[in-house]
């Protein structure tokens, strides 16, 4: 497992050379979006509309953050569940995402799209969102402020910390951990 500090957009070839459980200092943009704005940017996609954010290179934050405190970017900023966008998300990565940070895992169609257009599932520490926004520099609602915290928002990040759940090999660090323990007959 390595470390990397990466800057935003990311490459093909940023995210190819990492692996299941390195870790990841990110810096530059990233966007917020949850299941309600997926729906809109694949909606958008499918009728050839334009999008409210670039996606070549771009990272999703799965996050509906709290208020900020006076004189702060923004609240707690603590992953969501990130099944709920497994529907959006392979579309999504097709037209140039190339990495979603959140928490839990992913499904076989997200996993088979991360390897065939090189993009990284990246996991946040859930119960840490005091913690993360700490790494969030300005953030500003960009597209559909009528969905409140889960308004799509452009979030200026500094070092902030996540680890590769799934790679663009096929890796997957919870089928990782999870085999390195089982019992063998």
């Amino acid at each position: 497992m390595a470390e990397y500090h990466m800057t935003t957009p990311l490459s093909d070839e940023d995210v190819s050379k990492l692996q299941a459980g390195d870790i990841v200092y990110l810096s530059g943009t990233i966007y917020t979006a949850r299941d309600a704005a997926h729906k809109r940017l694949v909606d958008l996609i499918e009728k050839g509309e334009q999008l409210p954010f670039d996606l070549k290179g771009s990272v999703i934050y799965f996050v509906g953050p709290t208020p900020p405190k006076p004189g702060e970017p923004i609240g707690s900023a603590g992953p969501t569940t990130s099944y709920r966008m497994d529907s959006y998300s392979p579309i999504l990565i097709e037209h140039g995402q190339k990495g979603m940070i959140g928490k839990g895992k992913r499904n076989q169609a997200v996993k088979d799209a991360c390897k065939k257009y090189k993009a990284v599932y990246f996991g946040a520490t859930g119960g840490a969102g005091a913690l993360i926004a700490k790494s969030i520099k300005k953030a500003e609602v960009i597209a559909y402020p009528e969905l409140g915290p889960e308004a799509i928002r452009r979030l200026e990040v500094e070092n902030f910390p996540v680890t590769v759940i799934n790679d663009t090999h096929g890796n997957d660090l919870y089928e990782m951990g999870r085999a390195k323990y089982e019992v063998k007959d």
